[in-house]
């Protein structure tokens, strides 16, 4: 199939949803991908932060295939061994106490504020139960994931939302010591990806979670993007000096198969029981043995790379002086890189017309999140492709 074909079957038969690139892919092998007409691009957006450990990689690869044969499905009626291991494995290096799998970062969210507001009603009774989240956030589409989502342009079309929610600026405390007797939650990211990867204070965030226990307010933490060896470490908040009481994780843990979940404390281990949430594909085998793959590469000394890393690609970005460039922000290898002169999904698109694939974010950020295991070699290619776009 040609990629002309590719698209006249996409326009004739998929919802025009997604403001496509005219880009095909056909395969990958580590971080550069190849288009069905032959083209090559170098990855600096791995699916959306998904594709973690990169294409074609021997160890995962084999992890699936190994259980698509064996078992890809039985439902939660039933005990699996891989999402049993896999959840022995999250929460010995994460430090929480048990999870809950589930298939999209939206959905992990939606769990997790289910988990709050029960917490809330089984210890306080009813009227406690709005969750505080940030302006500039971010936590899904659904239309209770929108209706936590501090960003005026995604609130549109879908009414009436989901009540419950309300939006402080990011930073002010005291908006937060504000707020009144009905309160059970706060969520938050602790980059906000999609709002432009601006990083939390972290004086902020501590202070944030301080607040939250003398307050007996659940600290929530949105690691959908951040999550999974993103920033450095596997969690986000570890790097914060702070203990959420649950978080939730999506986008890499599976490599690329559709995968999400919750992380919990001791104290919210027990508020979902039987019968109070559900999934019918979570913890699927072939997924969980997918994510299994996932951190057996993603160990700990992976980490160290990763920082290193994101430091050689931001090191190199403002090195060049490039005039359209305001700088670089982010943790590891999530990256913004902010831009003028030029609007930032122009810049991006002229990236990808020329062999390099990235995102943007918020309203004049370049965003970066490519394969955790790409090469120095592979970034140097796209580095020299993005410096042809961002210094003439």
């Amino acid at each position: 199939m040609t990629f002309a074909q590719l698209k006249a079957l996409d326009q004739s038969y998929t919802m025009q949803t997604y403001g496509r690139f005219d880009v095909g892919l056909d395969h990958g092998e580590g971080a550069t991908l190849y288009g069905l007409d032959g083209e090559e691009y170098i990855d600096f957006a791995s699916g959306i932060g998904v594709n973690s450990v990169g294409y074609g990689n021997p160890h995962w690869v084999e992890a699936v295939t190994t259980q698509a044969k064996k078992l890809a499905h039985t439902s939660n009626l039933y005990y699996s061994q891989p999402y049993a291991e896999l959840a022995e494995r999250l929460c010995r290096r994460s430090g929480m106490a048990c999870a809950f799998f589930s298939n999209s970062g939206a959905e992990a969210n939606e769990g997790i504020l289910k988990l709050a507001r029960k917490y809330s009603f089984d210890k306080y009774g009813p009227g406690r139960s709005t969750v505080l989240t940030l302006r500039n956030s971010f936590h899904g589409r659904t239309i209770t994931t929108l209706a936590a989502t501090g960003q005026d342009v995604f609130h549109n079309y879908f009414f009436p939302f989901t009540e419950g929610f309300r939006y402080l600026p990011a930073g002010d405390l005291d908006a937060l010591r504000g707020q009144g007797e009905d309160v059970c939650a706060v969520l938050l990211e602790l980059i906000q990806g999609e709002g432009g990867v601006y990083p939390m204070d972290r004086g902020y965030v501590q202070a944030l979670a301080q607040y939250c226990r003398q307050r007996d307010w659940l600290l929530l933490i949105d690691e959908v993007q951040t999550g999974i060896g993103r920033t450095g470490s596997l969690f986000c908040f570890q790097q914060y000096g702070v203990e959420p009481d649950a978080l939730t994780f999506a986008k890499g843990i599976a490599g690329g198969l559709p995968m999400s979940g919750v992380l919990a404390s001791e104290k919210c281990r027990s508020v979902l029981g039987p019968g109070t949430h559900a999934t019918t594909f979570g913890g699927n085998p072939v997924s969980a043995a997918a994510a299994l793959a996932v951190l057996d590469i993603l160990d700990d000394a992976q980490m160290e790379k990763i920082k290193a890393k994101g430091a050689y690609l931001r090191g190199q970005i403002e090195h060049w002086n490039a005039p359209l460039v305001d700088g670089t922000r982010g943790m590891g290898l999530m990256i913004g890189i902010g831009v003028h002169g030029k609007s930032h999904k122009e810049l991006a698109a002229e990236m990808i017309s020329r062999g390099l694939l990235v995102l943007t974010a918020g309203t004049d950020t370049i965003r970066l999140l490519p394969p955790l295991t790409i090469t120095y070699e592979e970034m140097d290619k796209g580095l020299a492709i993005m410096r042809e776009v961002l210094c003439g």
